[in-house]
């Protein structure tokens, strides 16, 4: 065994091949003597939809601190997921959003970015990336169905392999990574580990997406969103366009109880003219659709708070959705589950070995930080719409949300002011750093610039805008 592996677990077991579960290995490889991923379906070769992931035909993007975590823990991924492909979008430079308080300014300093691309294409990156090591396989077909060890020490886990058959495999470190669907506080319960605090906040939104061949070319041309107010008296509606891999749009409608947007296809443009604004509704009309329209009310906010176990087992860590799933109209999933597999490595590579002897503890504290920022940033948006089930806003919230929605009025007419929106929203700099004395300043004096009162698209773009509306008026 060679020095760094002697230092940390011999064996590591993940359970699920997701892109949360890839991550969990590429964070420890360097650092164990082997990585074992338990998938319970096959794993496609290519870009391809991967059984189990339903999410992963609606909008999706990597937030900057995001990707930054994946290039940190797969050193080159993002620039070969840029080079199949996937975009580079500057923040808010190519950005056409309306907010509840208006159009955001498309500023020419781009202070953060995003990534966009589809969910196939960005686990195939990942994946394909992991997989190269030697030291990391996977076996499919095969389901985790319970620990091994006690309530002081997981030793492994039960198997059930696509046959039946079952078998128990030894493992150092366990760490689970199956996502939603996830079995762990019912195999914590059969430990005698009780007492696990579980949050839910669900505003009911239900997703409708579909892929478009874009009309456009796709490189440099912005994501353009309308985003819900929960202010009005009407049912909860926002939308998005993504250019992604393949010179297409992925493009998502929501819709809170009472006003959701349906399977069928011929309903989903006119969705789209019922938002607060109809520029999606306008670009969509020029778009070819590709494949039918997907639906999901798997959006509830869900969090599991295994860092506050009283006790708490060795040799167990959760991550990803395991952990906490959020409203995906927030894109903070991938992010999260890629900033919590980077902290697990950092604390493979700098613990010592006393202190990798409870490093199942330390891990998961580090992994709820950036899990506690994501989720109140999610809740703190959804806990204002009427429709919500869970919890109902206390005075607290409502100050807070009065208080971010005039730094968010400001930042359509302030650089700083948006600059502090986004160091949070790219999961770069805590909630906390909006109430800087800077920012509170910013948000006092108010927007310095007069809003906008239609989308800022720039003149190359307002050019092929023009040019296919020509193209498609009737003739003489």
């Amino acid at each position: 065994m060679s020095e760094a592996t002697s230092r940390g677990p011999e064996r590591v077991v993940i359970v699920g091949g997701s892109l949360a579960g890839m991550l969990a290995a590429a964070a420890v490889k360097d650092h164990v003597g082997s990585v074992e991923i338990l998938e319970a379906h096959d794993l496609p070769a290519g870009p391809e939809p991967r059984t189990g992931v339903p999410q992963a035909a609606h909008i999706h993007w990597l937030q900057a601190g995001g990707a930054e975590a994946i290039d940190a823990l797969l050193p080159g991924s993002i620039d070969l997921l840029m080079a199949a492909g996937a975009h580079r979008i500057p923040v808010t430079t190519n950005m056409v959003i309306f907010s509840p308080e208006g159009w955001y300014r498309r500023w020419q300093r781009a202070t953060h970015y995003v990534i966009t691309a589809s969910r196939d294409l960005t686990d195939l990156v990942v994946r394909s990336e992991v997989l190269k090591d030697p030291r990391v396989t996977v076996r499919t077909r095969t389901k985790a169905v319970g620990l091994l060890g006690d309530r002081r020490t997981v030793r492994g886990v039960r198997l059930r392999d696509a046959d039946g058959t079952t078998s128990d495999l030894r493992a150092d470190l366990v760490i689970d990574a199956s996502g939603r669907a996830s079995r762990l506080p019912r195999w914590l319960a059969e430990l005698g580990l009780t007492g696990l605090a579980e949050e839910r906040l669900d505003s009911g939104m239900v997703y409708a997406s579909r892929l478009y061949r874009a009309p456009v070319p796709t490189r440099g041309w912005p994501v353009v969103g309308v985003q819900a107010d929960p202010r009005l008296r009407r049912p909860a509606k926002a939308g998005g366009i993504l250019p992604i891999d393949g010179d297409r749009w992925h493009v998502s409608l929501m819709g809170a109880p009472g006003g959701e947007p349906t399977r069928a296809a011929e309903d989903f443009e006119p969705f789209a003219r019922t938002l607060r604004h109809p520029v999606m509704a306008d670009l969509l009309k020029h778009a070819e659709p590709l494949g039918e329209v997907s639906v999901s009310h798997s959006t509830a906010n869900r969090r599991h708070y295994y860092e506050r176990l009283s006790a708490r087992p060795d040799g167990l860590v959760a991550l990803g959705d395991s952990v906490a799933t959020f409203n995906p109209v927030y894109a903070q999933g991938m992010s999260v589950a890629a900033l919590g597999a980077l902290a697990l490595r950092d604390l493979l590579a700098t613990g010592s070995p006393r202190d990798l002897a409870h490093l199942a503890h330390r891990a998961q504290r580090a992994i709820a930080r950036p899990v506690h920022i994501a989720w109140t940033l999610a809740t703190g948006q959804d806990v204002h719409f009427a429709t919500t089930k869970g919890r109902h806003p206390k005075l607290a919230d409502r100050l807070l949300r009065r208080y971010v929605s005039r730094l968010s009025r400001t930042a359509t007419g302030s650089f700083r002011a948006a600059t502090a929106l986004t160091d949070v929203l790219a999961l770069q700099a805590p909630p906390t750093s909006l109430v800087r004395p800077g920012v509170l300043l910013a948000a006092l004096v108010g927007p310095l610039r007069p809003q906008l009162d239609s989308p800022q698209f720039n003149p190359a773009e307002r050019q092929l805008l023009d040019g296919l509306s020509r193209r498609e008026a009737p003739g003489p």
